[in-house]
């Protein structure tokens, strides 16, 4: 009888250690997977929508609309979410999302949809080479949002990020002169330089707002319930735009354009299309690489795709990659590390002051604990 309990055990063991590592496979998988789709989707999502203005394009609500309108696709992982929940619960509910945070993703998704008309508007004027550059702004601009709205305190690491990345955005407005490109007068150069930097300051609000509606939650903040919450924004963000289509008589125009478009009207659907997917699978990326690793070594592969944006802006479209811009670049970039390297003290700090207390816990005489 003793043999065969222990036999059972070791099997259980087994068994165990198996889904153990199961588990870890499957983590790195999903984990490879938000990679690529953060690779893919955060360079080429930019790139398709310059390529829209550049062959033609002119319908700024339409390529405010094609950022979010990909958010059908939130469904599939949402769907294979449900079907293992229901696995272990018969009577798991199909959504987790609450009436408080149903409300909170529908306003932050209006705001969403007020930035994505900013960026396109910016981007159908200003080389992707230097919009991307100025949307990297929204770091500096977090940090201070994130001090008033949820009291994140300011280190000198962050301060030095900020004054950086504002000295850099300085530099590319001072460098218009050999930036701008060919046929486009100063004016509509700043038009786009403001209203990209408008977008990277109100997406850097947006960041803390939703962290403050995650602290506010009287639940368990999951991948599932991010999801859900990233699908409500996108379905209000789209509808947004939808309206901002209707008023600007967009879907007449859509048929003429295609027509008239640079590379032929199959291509240019193809590119609307493919816009859309790759909108969607940069915001997908984003939440499971900082689900499943951290949003600092998320914030880092960001950081490592703008000098590959860069490279690929230069290929693709033979932007001139001046000393000015060169410059910027360099300081966003020494901003960027120096953000990051603050976070990852702080970090380091707060695990020491942890484990210190959990230490003398434990040293505590017995019955005073």
């Amino acid at each position: 009888m003793k043999e065969i309990e222990a036999q059972q055990h070791q099997e259980q063991e087994a068994q165990h250690e198996q889904e153990v590592q199961v588990s870890k496979t499957l983590r790195r998988v999903v984990l490879t997977v938000n990679f690529i789709m953060m690779f893919l989707g955060c360079t080429a999502s930019p790139l398709l929508l310059r390529l829209y203005f550049v062959r033609g394009g002119h319908r700024i609500w339409l390529s405010s609309w094609i950022q979010t309108a990909g958010f059908p696709i939130v469904f599939i992982p949402l769907i294979i979410s449900y079907y293992h929940r229901r696995k272990t619960d018969k009577h798991a509910k199909p959504y987790l999302i609450t009436q408080n945070l149903f409300l909170s993703s529908l306003g932050l998704g209006i705001l969403i949809g007020i930035d994505n008309l900013l960026y396109a508007y910016g981007v159908s004027y200003l080389p992707i080479s230097t919009s991307s550059i100025l949307i990297s702004t929204q770091l500096g601009f977090t940090a201070l949002f994130a001090f008033f709205i949820v009291k994140q305190k300011f280190t000198a690491c962050s301060i030095n990020a900020v004054a950086l990345l504002s000295f850099g955005a300085l530099i590319l407005g001072l460098n218009s002169d050999g930036d701008r490109p060919e046929g486009e007068s100063k004016g509509e150069y700043f038009e786009g330089f403001f209203m990209t930097l408008g977008a990277a300051i109100l997406y850097a609000f947006v960041l803390p707002v939703v962290e403050l509606t995650y602290t506010k939650a009287n639940q368990a903040i999951t991948y599932t319930l991010v999801m859900e919450m990233q699908l409500v924004m996108g379905v209000f963000a789209t509808a947004f735009c939808t309206v901002g289509m209707f008023i600007a008589k967009d879907f007449q125009v859509i048929p003429r354009e295609g027509k008239a478009f640079g590379l032929g009207e199959f291509n240019y659907y193809q590119v609307l299309v493919w816009s859309a997917i790759l909108w969607q699978f940069c915001f997908l990326g984003i939440i499971g690489a900082i689900h499943y690793t951290s949003a600092l070594v998320t914030g880092i592969f960001l950081m490592v795709l703008i000098p590959v944006t860069e490279v690929f802006a230069i290929i693709f479209f033979h932007e001139e990659f001046n000393s000015g811009k060169g410059i910027s670049l360099a300081l966003f970039l020494w901003g960027f590390v120096s953000y990051f390297y603050g976070e990852l003290k702080a970090k380091k700090k707060k695990k020491k002051k942890q484990q210190q207390l959990a230490v003398s816990v434990l040293e505590l005489p017995k019955g005073t604990a």
